[in-house]
């Protein structure tokens, strides 16, 4: 018998390692288990609220990000008639002076026809007094164009989309 009692009590402190006490009961030990499953449980719903939350901000900010902030894609318009106008001579510097006639590039959308007046009074501000050469030389004259071109179209407000020289003499 005496091998039985050391297995006996090889038994009883292997059981007494696991508990903190030896009386312990396994029920008192339940309840930790069961207390600590429900820290768990508990932050494994606060995680999904998290997750949830920042989903639906996530959510919303792409929401009005499109219906607010999205560039919207700009209409081209369609040419419509061409109004050429008739030509004019600007004075230049030092007795020169500059024949052109510019033809404006209306949209579709324009129903009656372009007025050329303010176009041609544009053409007369912008020419006025320059000398020959920079209205000769081809790169001045493209700046110029587009200078021009810039003042009438913001002058017609959409109704126009472009202009053409169709008549350029220095002289």
């Amino acid at each position: 018998m005496p091998q039985v009692r050391r297995f006996e009590a090889d038994l009883t402190c292997v059981v007494t390692v696991g508990m903190t006490h030896p009386r312990e009961s396994v029920e008192s030990r339940r309840d930790v288990d069961t207390t600590e499953d429900a820290s768990d449980r508990r932050r494994g719903t606060s995680r999904r609220k998290l997750i949830i939350v920042v989903a639906l901000v996530a959510l919303i900010g792409g929401a009005a990000y499109w219906f607010l902030l999205r560039p919207t894609p700009q209409v081209v318009p369609e040419p419509g008639e061409v109004v050429a106008l008739e030509p004019i001579q600007v004075n230049l510097a030092d007795g020169h002076y500059l024949r052109v006639a510019i033809a404006l590039q209306a949209t579709l959308d324009v129903e009656e026809e372009v007025d050329g007046s303010r176009a041609l009074d544009a053409a007369i501000e912008v020419f006025s007094g320059l000398p020959v050469d920079e209205v000769a030389n081809t790169k001045s004259r493209d700046a110029l164009k587009s200078e021009l071109k810039e003042r009438i179209l913001e002058l017609y407000e959409g109704e126009l989309m472009d202009i053409y020289f169709t008549e350029f003499v220095t002289q």
